[in-house]
């Protein structure tokens, strides 16, 4: 059986950029503007406040692990009120020594391991339509030794870095979705798998992506009429379904031109389409471009 959330993770392959250590103590506050790519962090003593932009406030204690699937602005912040220092997260990704706010003698008040991921995917807006806005998972053990071990390998010049650092952030994504719960998330995928009626039809749909299907197939497998499956699904994942098929298609088929491995007919047969001319008209309208001129711009070419 399909499993979508990997396969996402495995479409998107992130990469780690950057990974440090922040600590605060007394009163501080800093404000990150938005950066665009996502972050994460794990508390591993003490705690703060995460205020992010257009979110309710949160505290967070040791053992914490937050992922922020597009990173929005934010606000960190010890528990005594200060003015936000303003940071810019494109400059503070080249800092590689622990980061200290506010009191700078005497022990912390909390310390933190925290980092940023980059894409090698042309479509990574994908996370985003998986995620909520702010992950926060209380006791995260298991993803807190993760950030452990990408912190470690970041900071590291072992043999293989790169390599152990994508495979480590892929089992962080993909414990961060584990972890999140399904049924309070907004309408999208891990909403979707978490419903006992839609996620046998979205995971027979990412595992036969190429079937020629319909709305009342989809609908048996589910299990529900074909209106109420439509309802069903369009209120859950955020789409009807055959613009889901189609959105999951077209992702798969940007991955597949980026590789260039494949003849243009080969990849129309993969997501779906009886020929390449088929592909190439219903690629254009959805990408804007066509098949050829999505690959060149992609390489740079």
């Amino acid at each position: 059986m399909s499993d979508p959330l990997s396969e996402v993770i495995t479409l998107l392959r992130p990469r780690t950029v950057f990974s440090k250590r922040i600590s605060g103590a007394g009163r501080w506050a800093v404000r990150y503007s938005s950066y665009g790519e996502p972050s994460f962090c794990t508390v591993l003593e003490g705690g703060c406040r995460l205020a992010v932009d257009e979110q309710p406030a949160i505290t967070l204690e040791a053992g914490d692990f937050v992922l922020l699937p597009s990173t929005p602005g934010f606000v960190m912040s010890g528990f005594e009120p200060a003015v936000p220092e303003h940071i810019d997260p494109t400059v503070a990704a080249t800092v590689s020594d622990e980061v200290r706010h506010g009191r700078l003698e005497g022990p912390p008040d909390v310390r933190l391991l925290g980092g940023y991921f980059a894409f090698d995917s042309p479509d990574p807006a994908l996370l985003e339509s998986v995620l909520p806005p702010v992950v926060h998972v209380r006791g995260a053990e298991r993803l807190a030794t993760l950030v452990q071990l990408v912190g470690d390998e970041a900071i590291g010049a072992r043999p293989g870095r790169d390599l152990v650092l994508t495979r480590l952030v892929e089992v962080l994504l993909i414990e961060a979705l584990r972890t999140t719960p399904g049924e309070d998330a907004p309408a999208g995928l891990l909403r979707g798998l978490a419903d006992a009626r839609i996620a046998p039809a979205l995971r027979e749909l990412h595992e036969h992506v190429a079937r020629s299907w319909t709305v009342p197939a989809l609908a048996r497998t589910a299990a529900l009429s074909r209106s109420a499956f439509f309802e069903r699904f369009t209120r859950i994942v955020g789409l009807p379904p055959m613009e889901y098929l189609l959105a999951w298609r077209m992702a798969l088929a940007k991955d597949l031109l980026r590789r260039r491995e494949l003849a243009l007919a080969e990849i129309a047969e993969r997501v779906g389409y009886g020929s390449a001319s088929s592909f190439s008209t219903a690629f254009s309208r959805y990408v804007g471009l066509p098949p050829s001129r999505f690959a060149a711009s992609v390489l740079g070419f």
